[in-house]
């Protein structure tokens, strides 16, 4: 097992070319939140707009239009139940996100299940959140495209099977190779998140228990998706972000007993800024 260092960051977070424009870092679709769990879908907006994505898109439920445009004037918005809008969005996207409040009713079924149909084998798709009940309960194939898997310990055993005392490095890479996911990433967050992908396996060394907080997974996956559109080699993207997000959180804790997600994505792009030489 290798752990990620600031010198992986550095290789990552490159300076941006003068005659550049948005469409050159990358276009964002996050699908997820409903009535119950708008805020999911905001923080993860929240940390791919801060994180550099150069269009982010959410598709939700409307009730969550208004409180996106006030908090996050940067992301423009879609009704995910209007399927016909939808698609167009993510043929074009160089990363799709579902999950965060997604919930699992029968439209979350729906909307994973039109991602899996559409999506193409260039493009990056992030699982996070409720799709791991969905993709547990539904015997989903997954499509073939760069498959990005982030759940928490507890989505993990819902959707491997792995009690948290079995989730060893063996079972957890046994399992990604008998599900023919060996080319995927998954992001198992935890005390010390941990990252796979073909036979490696490294740890984050960055992060603190003040980050214990609902949204922090949310606020992660949009770093994740940020980073990804921007940035060529989605792998080490991944642990960037994952890195950067602990080290954020680790700054903030020196002077807060806990860390608030929202915090963190204000404070991503001048973090980024510290590694980009």
């Amino acid at each position: 097992m290798k752990k990620i260092s600031s010198t992986m960051v550095k290789d990552v977070i490159v300076q941006r070319k003068p005659e550049t424009h948005k469409y050159n870092y990358g276009r964002v679709l996050l699908i997820g939140g409903n009535l119950n769990y708008g805020g999911a879908i905001i923080m993860s907006a929240n940390a791919a707009v801060n994180s550099g994505a150069g269009l982010v898109t959410v598709a939700s439920d409307p009730i969550n239009l208004t409180s996106l445009h006030v908090l996050i004037p940067e992301a423009t918005f879609t009704d995910y139940n209007q399927f016909e809008d939808l698609i167009p969005l993510i043929e074009k996207s160089q990363v799709i996100a579902i999950g965060s409040g997604l919930g699992t009713t029968e439209i979350s079924l729906n909307l994973l299940k039109l991602v899996f149909d559409k999506i193409s084998s260039k493009q990056i798709l992030i699982i996070d959140g409720s799709a791991f009940s969905l993709l547990h309960e539904h015997y989903l194939n997954f499509p073939l495209a760069k498959i990005i898997l982030t759940p928490h310990q507890g989505e993990w055993e819902s959707f491997s099977g792995l009690s948290l005392e079995q989730q060893s490095f063996e079972k957890n890479q046994a399992f990604l190779l008998e599900n023919q996911l060996e080319n995927s990433i998954l992001v198992l967050k935890k005390h010390r998140t941990e990252i796979y992908y073909k036979n490696q396996i490294w740890q984050n060394p960055t992060g603190n228990a003040s980050m214990a907080t609902a949204g922090m997974g949310d606020t992660l996956a949009g770093m994740i998706a940020g980073f990804t559109a921007q940035f060529s080699n989605f792998f080490k993207a991944t642990c960037a972000a994952v890195y950067l997000h602990g080290r954020i959180g680790d700054k903030l804790s020196k002077d807060n007993y806990v860390t608030i997600p929202t915090k963190i994505s204000q404070m991503i792009p001048k973090e980024m800024n510290l590694y980009s030489v």
